[in-house]
């Protein structure tokens, strides 16, 4: 069974960057892709990925980690002001295990999760 896993911005506002990872990791552990409002700052996707590389055994394989913006704005002042209104939640995060999702597509209309093949074992033991 595949479950997503909603992560609104204010369940992760008020945790500090470790808390934030190990949260995220956490979730991804128990095979649910995150689907994340708002974004991580760039040290916390660098501690999430150095975390994952030390915590990669035959069961955990890894991460997939995409994080997508709304349009660019070209107006520097509006740019500062949606920045100073609300944060890091513009946009969303999709986090999910490697052994669930093979790859994240990011195109500008539409984002694209491709899945692995995987094949649940029958309760007589066969596939």
């Amino acid at each position: 069974m595949l479950t997503l896993q909603f992560v609104p911005y204010n369940d992760i506002e008020n945790l500090s960057s470790n808390q934030r990872v190990s949260k995220l990791m956490t979730l991804v552990k128990k095979n649910k892709i995150v689907l994340m409002q708002g974004r991580l700052k760039p040290s916390e996707e660098t501690r999430l990925i150095e975390k994952t590389m030390q915590e990669v055994t035959k069961e955990f394989k890894g991460i997939e980690l995409c994080t997508v913006f709304p349009q660019k704005e070209n107006n520097a002042f509006k740019k500062f002001f949606v920045k100073m209104l609300v944060g890091d939640i513009e946009g969303f995060t999709i986090i999910g295990p490697a052994t669930i999702v093979k790859d994240i597509k990011r195109n500008p209309d539409k984002v694209e999760l491709l899945l692995s093949k995987t094949r649940a074992k029958r309760k007589n033991g066969r596939k």
